[in-house]
């Protein structure tokens, strides 16, 4: 469940399908996205195998609010007094974590995409149904660094969301890019570089155009919300992701 080191200092943790990652620093540890609700005892686990306690944990980004990315975020809230940090565009989202705009129909992509059933199934049993919403508190402004432990930067990547963000760390080479670009598509099956498919998606065509704003930082490591970590450079996930185009 944890990798560490997926990039300096950025640890993966991994459970059906979803990825979170811990940012160390030198006042404590933010986490990146709530995953599923049966996250929390693999959170707290990472946190104790990387040699801390829960209460170096300071902070909880969200690149975006799909209930999938929220998952145990009430929870550290009610325990912790965790502060939550998301895009304004996310607020509504993050109470409401059900309740947001795709293209297509979900319903067709297991009917179309097969591969996609295993993915799906493993969600349903990580908590899939059982996602309480949260408020965030101050909203993340694009182009600044957040005032949690690893200072990572706001990247505006709105289109799988409408106010989606990724998150820049260039001390470490590396862009939490959170489901702005994966290398797993959890409604298809199909690995590689790309925008996740428009039954999960706002918009993919301003999707695609946010992929600029993580090419510019030139990255190496792009750590996706799904799929493993990319370590062959920003502008060549960049481009297959256009290739592939929307599904």
């Amino acid at each position: 469940m944890l990798h560490r080191d997926v990039a300096p200092g950025i640890h993966l943790i991994t459970r059906h399908s979803v990825n979170c990652y811990l940012i160390e620093g030198d006042d404590g540890l933010t986490l990146v996205d709530a995953g599923l609700p049966d996250f929390w005892r693999p959170i707290g686990v990472a946190i104790r195998e990387l040699g801390h306690s829960p209460e170096d944990l300071k902070a909880l980004v969200l690149t975006h609010a799909h209930f999938d990315h929220v998952g145990v975020a009430r929870r550290l809230v009610d325990r912790l007094g965790l502060p939550v940090y998301a895009h304004a565009k996310e607020h509504f989202l993050a109470r409401h974590p059900y309740r947001y705009a795709h293209e297509k129909p979900i319903a067709l992509y297991p009917i179309r995409h097969p591969r996609a059933l295993p993915i799906l199934a493993g969600v349903l049993s990580g908590g899939a149904f059982a996602v309480r919403g949260t408020d965030p508190g101050e909203p993340l402004l694009p182009g600044r660094p957040i005032p949690v432990p690893g200072d990572p930067q706001v990247l505006l990547t709105d289109g799988h969301t409408y106010g989606h963000c990724a998150l820049h760390l260039p001390e470490r080479d590396a862009v939490i890019t959170g489901d702005a670009l994966v290398t797993l598509d959890p409604y298809t099956g199909r690995t590689g570089p790309r925008i996740v498919a428009g039954a999960a998606t706002a918009d993919s065509v301003q999707a695609l155009k946010s992929l600029d704003a993580i090419a510019a930082t030139n990255a190496r490591h792009l750590l996706p919300g799904h799929g493993e970590p990319w370590h062959t450079g920003a502008a060549v996930a960049v481009g297959m992701a256009r290739e592939a185009g929307p599904a």
